[in-house]
């Protein structure tokens, strides 16, 4: 552990749209902001090739290009961009203690918290393979690049069922992967896949293998009750098993939901700790998008902002 403590105004742990946003309100409002990457620098979209759908860039942009753009925004206005993680927090008095890799403790007025949330994954070669070049994990992002052609979505959720339905309406078909005789989403949703003609849906099946070498041509399925294998062609391949929230540091710290998921005062970043505040896909799991992130980011830095602003007045 270093012998010096730093001691700093805001303290952003994370990046992605969410953290490098708020550091560039933070910054510009002369709160001179750290920043810690965290361990995957960029967030997710360090792993997703193109970007169409963030306002600002007619023609796309590829995600690690797109973060790098944010990250020198930030730097531009005073920001320190560090890598390192954080691996330990004290929010039990103020200011708040934090621990980076283990060895350099910090004690910021205010926290951002921008640690953003991990896709789960089903863990095959071929996945990780193909990941970015016909594999994604988000449908609304990527499921553009796909429209008139073949493509599966594996998951049995409501998220799944929204995805597989986002998907029929610019897709020529799609398979659903379900590995059981029967879903978890709610009724309504189901019935909507259901109804779809355009979604076929695989009961008692599980991805064997996804077939291509540079892309993804088609998939391997197996049915889990007859041992069957069964090839299909499709050029993308969704998967909708649902994400986990990088927050597991704050547990028992920061108020979340049944599912890791940070829980912010409604209409604001704070959370239950005070000057310590959320944002990105740390605290929504519902939208999950770039663009929202970037917002609750902007949100987060005005807010400890205000924040401090009113300690300096009492």
């Amino acid at each position: 552990m270093s012998s010096e403590i730093e001691k700093v105004k805001v303290l952003i742990i994370g990046s992605g749209p969410a953290g490098y946003t708020a550091a560039i309100y933070a910054s510009r409002a002369g709160l001179n902001p750290v920043l810690y990457t965290g361990g995957q620098p960029g967030g997710q979209l360090t792993i997703t090739t193109d970007v169409e759908n963030y306002p600002g860039y007619p023609d796309g942009i590829m995600g690690p290009e797109m973060m790098e753009d944010f990250r020198k925004q930030a730097e531009r206005f005073g920001t320190q961009v560090r890598y390192g993680m954080v691996t330990k927090v004290d929010f039990s008095g103020n200011p708040h203690k934090v621990f980076v890799d283990d060895q350099i403790e910090i004690h910021a007025d205010t926290v951002i918290i921008s640690t953003g949330a991990s896709a789960k994954w089903l863990g095959i070669e071929s996945e990780e393979r193909l990941n970015g070049k016909g594999v994604s994990a988000c449908a609304v992002c990527d499921g553009f690049f796909f429209r008139g052609q073949d493509v599966a979505i594996v998951g049995a959720g409501d998220t799944a069922c929204e995805e597989a339905s986002y998907l029929a309406n610019i897709c020529s078909k799609v398979y659903m992967l379900v590995r059981r005789d029967e879903m978890r989403a709610s009724q309504i949703m189901q019935k909507r896949v259901m109804n779809n003609p355009k979604i076929e849906i695989l009961w008692n099946s599980e991805t064997d293998e996804i077939l291509g070498e540079n892309e993804v041509e088609g998939m391997r399925v197996l049915n889990n009750k007859t041992g069957e294998k069964k090839e299909y062609k499709i050029s993308g391949f969704f998967v909708a098993i649902g994400h986990q929230p990088n927050t597991d540091i704050f547990s028992n710290i920061i108020d979340m939901d049944e599912n890791g998921y940070i829980k912010t005062i409604p209409g604001s970043t704070r959370t239950n700790v005070e000057g310590v505040f959320a944002c990105g896909d740390a605290q929504d799991h519902i939208y999950r998008q770039a663009v929202t992130a970037a917002g609750t980011g902007c949100m987060a830095a005005l807010d400890a902002e205000r924040y401090l602003a009113a300690r300096e007045l009492s």
